[in-house]
């Protein structure tokens, strides 16, 4: 009965305390809606660039069309000069620049190959990705019916076979996961667990502060440290699973996108994920034992997750280093299941490895617990000298 009013306390002290309230209900839920409102179009479209025309000729207004005719991009202007089309580049007006050089129809037309200059800011990774593959596309298409009509005023009046002359290998590739090329499947589905880490360490490391101030943390540990700490985390362990398990309804049953694996094992990835963070949050507030010094530990820890998760680079190209700080990572682990469960359907035994990694961050709770015991011992002690 004792542990139960203590349980039912917690969840009062959640609806009581403003920054717990925040960080338990309306600030995930603020978070999930801005982040799939982001990336809700799926596919970028209409990306606005400028080509410079030296040549002024019909194959050059053909090569502007083809442009502007890819979904992926749109032909805003036509400057006369480069330094024009640079300034806008540099001004951010638009993404890509293409520059079509002089005598670029009599250049094609007599066998030759000239080089049509198209430059783009890389920085911008997945925006530099699809300006590339469009504008090679649209050159493609431009070059192949060239080449067809070459063909077919050579002698080869059927279309199809000047066609089979001119592009005699042609390519289908076809992905097998996220076949429609929705970047908000990979770029939600991961940007979101990483944001549900760092709700989790925070709040821990803010709850146990709470206690901290309004009791001290030796009244509130008292004689049993470890079961007084789980029973405090213990609602939020709940709280955050049922977060967890909405976050999930959301990717995978209100927008619908495909789910081939087991829903027990993604839950269970997602428990042993919480209790993982929420070791690794004890851990940041007892060992320094300051809750400023706990914030920013959490903030350097968990910020660059994103970025260490293997989604948008390979962990396979990370160096040692970088791989090394993404297994300290817990969302790194679970991630890993649900993108095997998503995608592939994976079964138990495949999932175990990353399920037994997000179950070895409990045993710093082990360290957790001898920190708390030398406090409450030191404590005690200086009462006893006084």
């Amino acid at each position: 009965m004792r542990a139960l009013s203590r349980i039912k306390n917690e969840f009062k002290l959640m609806i009581t305390d403003p920054w717990l309230r925040a960080l338990m209900l309306w600030l995930p839920v603020i978070l999930g809606v801005v982040m799939t409102a982001i990336f809700s179009s799926g596919i970028a479209r209409d990306l606005p660039i400028s080509v410079v025309d030296l040549d002024h000729s019909r194959l050059s207004r053909n090569l502007i069309r083809y442009y502007d005719s890819s979904p992926t991009l749109s032909v805003n202007n036509q400057p006369y000069s480069v330094d024009t089309g640079s300034q806008e580049l540099r001004s951010g007006n638009i993404y890509a620049l293409a520059v079509i050089p002089a005598n670029f129809e009599k250049e094609t037309l007599l066998g030759h190959s000239p080089t049509v200059t198209v430059f783009y800011n890389t920085q911008f990774v997945l925006i530099g990705k699809l300006i590339n593959s469009a504008i090679q596309q649209s050159q493609g298409t431009l070059a192949a019916t060239v080449d067809t009509l070459k063909n077919m005023a050579s002698g080869n009046p059927t279309p199809s076979l000047a066609l089979g002359l001119s592009v005699p290998i042609k390519n289908q590739i076809t992905p097998l996961f996220n076949s429609n090329s929705h970047y908000g499947q990979f770029l939600v589905s991961a940007t979101l667990p990483a944001l549900w880490q760092v709700l989790i360490v925070v709040t821990t490391i803010l709850a146990i502060a709470i206690e901290s101030r309004r009791a001290g943390i030796v009244s509130w540990l008292a004689n049993a440290p470890l079961q007084n700490l789980l029973l405090k985390l213990m609602p939020y362990t709940l709280i955050f699973w049922l977060h967890g398990a909405l976050m999930l309804w959301l990717l995978y049953g209100y927008f619908s996108w495909p789910m081939h694996g087991s829903w027990i094992i993604l839950l269970l990835s997602q428990l042993l994920m919480v209790l993982a963070c929420q070791s690794v949050a004890c851990l940041l507030y007892f060992v320094p034992f300051d809750t400023t010094r706990a914030m920013s530990l959490a903030a350097a820890f968990t910020a660059p997750a994103f970025a260490f998760m293997g989604i948008t680079f390979p962990v396979s190209d990370m160096p040692i280093l970088a791989r090394f700080w993404r297994s300290l990572l817990p969302v790194s682990h679970y991630i890993e299941v649900q993108v095997q469960q998503v995608n592939y359907g994976a079964s138990l035994i495949t999932a175990m490895p990353s399920l037994l990694s997000l179950f070895c961050f409990l045993a710093v709770m082990l360290v957790v617990t001898y920190k708390m015991t030398r406090l409450c011992a030191t404590v005690t002690t200086q009462k006893d000298k006084k």
